[in-house]
């Protein structure tokens, strides 16, 4: 009795290791984040899902929020999320205008030598619709929240867009769906700058104000100097005016003595 006890504890061990390590060799114990700033467009249970279907995680699983965050051209939005179940990798954050068709493509993933999801490469500058890449590159796990501040670009303006922050995986097995990438988004509505009343325009076609007075008179006009230099003092005659005058009077006072 006490020999079949011991044979059964033994065999359930050795299927309990076996099913961990088909668990990981499937890639099943996957990296999963959670989007906490700006608000997501769709819920988020306590691992981060509905997060593997492109382009924004709209697998079932999740409700829209029907939340939309109100940020100003050229101003600094705040990218905060949690990583709750750890693997390497890197985040990806993009901007579509009009669609979510227009996010880009997910990046081409070079396998690796024994994982499907090698190496994707890195946007370094990131081009638009690309904000940021190469985000919260990690190989151990991350500690706590990461954050980012990224500038939103300072010529778009739209009513509806999406932020997508895109997760890549390395060392990992396919994601069925997503492949080697998990998926998140923020509705956004960005406005344009708005100038207030007093605040001077800075259009390429403005007019400085030079500052003259209304009852100032005329301004002076500028004569040119023999060493090339133009300039007048605001109130003064030119300096030639002064020496004209004095010619003037020399005349007037010589033909007095000859008569």
């Amino acid at each position: 009795m006490t020999r079949s006890r011991s044979t059964g504890q033994r065999t359930f061990r050795i299927a309990l290791a076996l099913g961990a390590l088909s668990l990981l060799s499937s890639g099943s114990a996957d990296a999963h984040f959670i989007l906490r700033e700006p608000a997501s467009w769709m819920s988020q249970d306590v691992l981060g899902s509905p997060q593997k279907l492109g382009p924004c995680g709209s697998e079932p699983g999740g409700t829209p929020t029907g939340t939309i965050t109100a940020v100003q051209a050229g101003s600094t939005l705040t990218v905060t999320i949690t990583e709750t179940l750890f693997h390497p990798g890197h985040y990806r954050i993009a901007l579509a205008t009009n669609d979510r068709s227009d996010l880009p493509a997910e990046p081409v993933v070079t396998p690796g030598a024994a994982t499907p999801c090698g190496s994707v490469v890195i946007q370094d500058p990131p081009v638009f619709p690309v904000l940021a890449d190469g985000v919260f590159l990690h190989t151990r796990p991350l500690s706590g929240p990461q954050t980012l501040e990224i500038t939103l670009p300072p010529n778009v303006t739209c009513t509806h867009c999406t932020l997508q922050i895109l997760e890549f995986m390395s060392n990992h097995g396919l994601n069925n769906p997503g492949g080697c990438f998990y998926h998140h988004c923020s509705d956004l509505s960005i406005s344009s700058v708005t100038v207030d009343a007093g605040t001077p325009s800075t259009d390429a076609g403005a007019s400085l104000d030079v500052g003259v007075a209304a009852d100032a008179g005329p301004l002076p006009r500028a004569v040119s100097s023999s060493n090339g230099c133009g300039c007048v003092v605001a109130g003064r005659a030119p300096s030639g005016a002064s020496g004209l005058g004095g010619l003037v009077a020399l005349a007037a006072f010589l033909r007095r003595r000859r008569r």
